[in-house]
Parts: C-alpha cells; sequence; structure tokens
C-alpha cells in the first residue's frame, strides 16, 4: 500500500511539475521587462514553436519572443527560468513548458 501511495504521489508531481515550478520560482523580473504579459521561448526550427505562435497571433495575444538559440540574454532567461526543452512559454510570470494552449488562456485571466 505505501508503495502505491509513493508511485501515486510522483505521477501527480511529475504531471504538475509546472505549477510547482511557476509556484517556487515565480519570473516577473522577465515579465516586467516586456509590455506583453506572454514572453515565448523558441527556435525556428521547432514545430510546436511555430504552433505556439500560431495559436498567439490566431488569439491576438501580444507576445515578445527569445530565439533561445541565437539570443543570449533569451537562453540565459530561458535557463533560469528550468528550460530545458522548447517552446516555453511565460505567461504573468508562470512558466509553461511545453504547447499548452489550455494554460496559456488560464494564466492569462
Amino acid at each position: 500500500m505505501k508503495k502505491l501511495l509513493i508511485v501515486v504521489v510522483l505521477v501527480l508531481l511529475y504531471q504538475f511539475r509546472d505549477e510547482i515550478f511557476s509556484f517556487h520560482s515565480p519570473a516577473p523580473e522577465y515579465a516586467a521587462m516586456h509590455q506583453e504579459k506572454v514572453i515565448l521561448y523558441a527556435t525556428s526550427w521547432c514545430g510546436y514553436c511555430a504552433k505556439t505562435r500560431e495559436f498567439l497571433k490566431k488569439n491576438n495575444i501580444p507576445y515578445f519572443e527569445y530565439d533561445v538559440e541565437t539570443s543570449s540574454e533569451g537562453y540565459d532567461q530561458f535557463k533560469a527560468l528550468g528550460g530545458r526543452g522548447v517552446p516555453l512559454v511565460l505567461v504573468n510570470g508562470k512558466v509553461i513548458k511545453g504547447f499548452n494552449t489550455d494554460r496559456i488562456i488560464a494564466y492569462l485571466n
């Protein structure tokens, strides 16, 4: 029974890692640097980055984008936010790892 409980807790921690990270390490200082509420950390070749750009443009959500391969400032922020893969989206100081339109909308409100 204890093993099952530990497995369930570990799965939940993994599933909600973005929210846990955002709660413990909010990044309002990066958001304050830009007028936009959304900052996209991406690359030019990433398909999910393109989908994120398309979603933001389609929904008229203003955003600022860093290409983490060409911007040292963007790369440093990306790493400080726990970035290991792209896209990474910062919405009102909350980190979203990966392409997740539901979280983008939720964090905008």
